[in-house]
């Protein structure tokens, strides 16, 4: 087997694993069916700077003045969806799993709920008049970002142990043949409940008196944290996105692959920066997932649009033309699908190498220009989808589409050399056939 050849069948058996593997998928799902709540929050943020705000906003002006009535609108929608996030996106995955289990979706995702409620803090302390006072209610660090993975860990944990318990019969309260079937359905789901709600209390004051920290506490600290500092380091994100391209360079959606663990933390780097902005101080998380489409796979993942730029300028072969026109409208969407899968990029070794490590340097040169403080860490995120310059703009302003732009640019430099190999090796490939055709020829007369 060539070295491409094996490592295509060693990416496979991974991503099969992952693909099969219904924790990841159904976390996976959970982060792709809350990205909706996730924009429409960021936007209520921007609406805020926008126009309801005295100092940078349309309210500035006298005649618009009103409009700053309107700030606790867009803050509440603000609140109600990244603010709260934690509650969210659990009930989402233990739907999920619910259904991979055949087991009630709404009971589940309620007893999940109450589950991670009962391993958080379910007080905090404010001062009132100069006097701390202790409050009940959950702090937001339990509902914020901060709890995303207790909240998945937690979850996925506590709907195996329920589904386990639910087809215990001994567990089952028998109802006579006269009990409406949901009377009898909720009866037979109940000490299942009980059980699961007891042990998980049990285990959570445990784990306090031990370790004299709650469980969400800890696992921010332990697992949570350090992921989402690697993540925001140049190293952990440029590997990252090598790792996305190996996937698609074998012809599996990489950034699919990737998102149950890319997603959970782009999405809390996004909140924290919101969360920042929102108590008065800068945003300082630079990759979240409106950076991800803005920066690192604009036009499609591998900068696959600055490829189609490229073909389109130096290329001599008319398949890779007709290839680059047809996928170029989709390119400006950041849909690379038809140029990988139709040119093809799927292990291609002329194009392997810009392939794959073009997204990352893509990443480096807007680290770099977030470094120097060009770019600002965004607060609005940026949906898949929008144009080439529209999505940037939103999330970074003028200077992210100047940056957007270069990249693309650099991408193209990146691809010629790659494109002009390509005519090269289409020469010599006609060259041989030519020689075959004519020593076959030569060998019937």
């Amino acid at each position: 087997m060539s070295f491409m050849d094996k490592l295509s069948s060693g990416i496979d058996v991974v991503a099969e694993k992952v693909e099969g593997n219904k924790y990841l998928r159904a976390i996976k799902d959970a982060f792709t069916a809350y990205m909706p709540f996730i924009i429409i929050g960021s936007f209520a943020l921007l609406f805020n700077v926008l126009l309801t705000s005295p100092t940078t906003g349309l309210a500035q002006f006298a005649p618009f003045s009103f409009l700053t009535a309107l700030a606790p609108a867009f803050s509440t929608i603000n609140f109600a969806t990244m603010d709260i996030m934690s509650l969210l996106i659990p009930l989402f995955l233990a739907s999920n799993l619910a259904k991979s289990n055949n087991t009630n979706p709404l009971i589940t995702s309620a007893v999940a709920l109450i589950a991670y409620v009962i391993v958080v803090p379910q007080f905090f302390t404010t001062t009132v008049d100069g006097v701390q006072q202790v409050v009940k209610g959950l702090p937001a660090t339990s509902t914020n970002a901060s709890g995303l993975f207790i909240g998945m860990i937690l979850t996925v944990l506590v709907v195996e142990l329920f589904t386990k318990l639910s087809n215990v019969n001994a567990l089952r309260i028998k109802m006579p043949p006269s009990v409406p079937g949901g009377i009898v359905a909720s009866f037979n789901v109940l000490l299942p409940i009980f059980v699961t709600l007891i042990i998980v209390a049990m285990v959570a004051q445990l784990f306090l008196n031990t370790t004299g920290m709650y469980m969400n506490e800890f696992i921010y600290k332990i697992v949570q944290a350090p992921l989402e500092r690697l993540v925001q380091s140049p190293g952990g994100i440029m590997l990252l996105v090598i790792v996305s391209q190996i996937f698609w360079l074998v012809g599996i959606h990489g950034g699919l692959i990737i998102s149950p663990i890319r997603n959970p933390l782009l999405i809390a780097a996004l909140a924290n920066n919101i969360a920042a902005v929102q108590a008065g101080e800068a945003a300082t998380n630079p990759v979240t997932m409106g950076f991800w489409m803005s920066f690192i796979v604009p036009g499609g993942a591998g900068l696959t649009l600055s490829l189609l730029i490229a073909i389109l300028i130096a290329s001599k072969r008319d398949d890779f033309k007709a290839v680059a026109k047809v996928s170029f409208m989709p390119g400006l969407f950041g849909i690379s699908e038809p140029v990988v899968f139709g040119l093809p990029l799927v292990l291609n070794p002329v194009f392997a190498i810009p392939f794959v490590f073009a997204s990352s340097i893509g990443t480096a040169i807007a680290l770099f220009f977030n470094q120097i403080g060009f770019l600002q860490p965004n607060t609005v995120d940026v949906p898949f989808g929008l144009p080439i310059g529209a999505g940037a703009f939103l999330g970074y302003g003028i200077n992210g589409v100047i940056v957007q732009l270069l990249i693309l640019a650099l991408g193209v430099v990146m691809y010629l050399p790659f494109v002009l190999a390509a005519n090269k090796k289409a020469v010599v490939t006609e060259e041989t056939e030519a020689e075959t055709a004519s020593q076959m020829a030569a060998e019937k007369i």
